[in-house]
């Protein structure tokens, strides 16, 4: 399943004697291991020796350390160092302040700080809507974790929390212009978060929760909308549920059938599962299952949480109880937000024809892909490496662009489902086919649609 990945980039410094071994043997010695080779770059040469830069992706950090006793292993070849390119990049951060306007000379500082600044300040307290004006508000968003469930990983802490939170900031800014900052909490308590949030509030015009584990996410989302006149989104539940939402819909114009048809069984109840079916539920799907560790979630279930007991209540119409393979059976459409290798191909066999499969457990799905394209028509993951991937960036930039250009304050599953039609939207109809039902997170049109939509949804 593991394949090369630019995640596991390495680039290795080697030097050679001139003329004992040629970049081919390097490529060769490489590649043999299933290392990808990105680039060669001769570094430095002298008469009898020259320095080469070997950069390939690999599997994992084994994998790198093979590529390196291989190289090191070729007659008259020495392995300086070995870089690892993912932290490299992300070495003293990815972020950075820069102001918007100039400080040339004492008139420019008067107007942007003492004494003009004090009018300014003076005008927000007159009228605190001002805000959105006249500071940063108007398009900044804080991006709140606890680090308590960080990409699978688990609760590793709000510091290690902080690479993906600036990464998310990244994301913000290069596909719609808005500036968000990390927001890394050191606590869990769940009143704590809600207070903090509250507190911060006024310098945001949006918060975007991170990485906050289930079931408290839940409630911490719930009373911030309840309790702040800014937007509060909670990316991991609503940022999946939307671009799963807007795949199935191309996926089922590719093999012509309607939502509300379909026997849908979705594999995780945790924040991702359960917003992916309160959301497919408002676009019109009425049968769902909902499958936990434990099998089936149904009338005989015991459950320990809200969400749960929502699950119970508002899925599974035939009241079925069993496992999970034996809910696939005869199913049209597969969701997957839990664990690897949950189904084989066998299991997609036993689905109904022309079935949807949307594997999207992270590193490895639920699936093998390979396997189960050998019998559904459609199938979708959460990796880059494989078509149609199910990835947030296509919905919570423009979604918040299109927000905060509305100064919305609050959001609802109406413009969810907007946000989904708008992504879906990206891709005409005559250009979809089984390998095309996600648009492209590089698509340039992605973040404006969706903002558009959003906005217009939100006036």
């Amino acid at each position: 399943m593991a394949v090369p990945s630019p995640g596991y980039s390495i680039t290795l410094r080697v030097e050679t004697a001139v003329g004992r071994t040629s970049t081919s043997d390097l490529v060769a010695a490489a590649a043999a291991t299933g290392a990808a080779i990105t680039a060669l770059d001769v570094v430095e040469s002298t008469p009898h020796t020259v320095m080469i830069d070997v950069s390939a992706d690999t599997r994992d950090v084994a994998h790198a350390d093979e590529v390196s006793a291989a190289l090191d292993t070729l007659d008259g070849v020495d392995v300086h160092k070995v870089s690892d390119r993912t932290f490299l990049l992300h070495l003293g951060g990815k972020l950075e302040s820069t102001p918007k306007v100039p400080l040339r000379n004492r008139d420019d500082l008067s107007r942007a700080y003492t004494p003009g600044v004090a009018r300014v300040c003076m005008a927000i307290a007159e009228n605190k809507a001002d805000a959105r004006r006249l500071t940063i508000k108007r398009n900044t968003v804080a991006v709140v974790t606890d680090g308590t469930a960080v990409l699978g990983l688990g609760d590793i802490g709000p510091e290690a929390a902080m690479p993906v939170m600036e990464g998310k900031a990244v994301l913000f800014k290069q596909f719609a212009g808005v500036d968000a900052w990390p927001v890394a909490l050191d606590t869990k308590d769940t009143e704590e978060i809600i207070s903090i949030c509250k507190a911060i509030a006024p310098a945001y015009g949006g918060i975007n929760l991170e990485d906050i584990s289930a079931p408290r996410c839940f409630e911490i989302e719930a009373r911030l909308r309840a309790e702040l006149d800014i937007p509060v989104f909670h990316d991991d539940q609503h940022g999946t549920g939307i671009v799963t939402l807007a795949a199935l819909k191309n996926a089922l114009k590719v093999v012509g059938r309607k939502l509300e048809d379909q026997r849908i069984v979705v594999s995780g109840v945790g924040a991702a599962g359960n917003a992916i079916i309160r959301l497919l539920q408002v676009a019109g799907a009425a049968n769902i299952i909902a499958c936990g560790r434990d099998g089936a979630i149904g009338p005989k279930s015991t459950v320990d949480t809200e969400h749960k007991v929502w699950l119970q209540r508002n899925t599974n119409p035939e009241g079925f109880d069993g496992t999970l393979k034996e809910a696939v059976v005869g199913a049209d459409v597969f969701i997957g937000v839990s664990a690897p290798n949950v189904l084989d191909g066998a299991d997609i066999q036993a689905m109904n024809k022309d079935a949807l499969v949307f594997a999207m457990a992270n590193p490895d799905p639920e699936v093998d892909p390979a396997e189960a394209l050998k019998y559904a028509a459609v199938v979708a993951t959460g990796r880059s490496d494989y078509p149609n991937q199910i990835n947030n960036v296509l919905a919570f930039p423009g979604i918040f662009r299109g927000l905060l250009d509305a100064e919305a304050t609050d959001i609802d599953e109406n413009i969810m489902v907007a946000a989904a039609d708008a992504i879906a939207s990206c891709i005409p109809e005559d250009e979809l086919h089984p390998g095309y039902v996600v648009p492209s997170v590089f698509d340039p049109e992605v973040a404006k649609k969706v903002a558009e939509a959003v906005a217009a949804v939100s006036s």
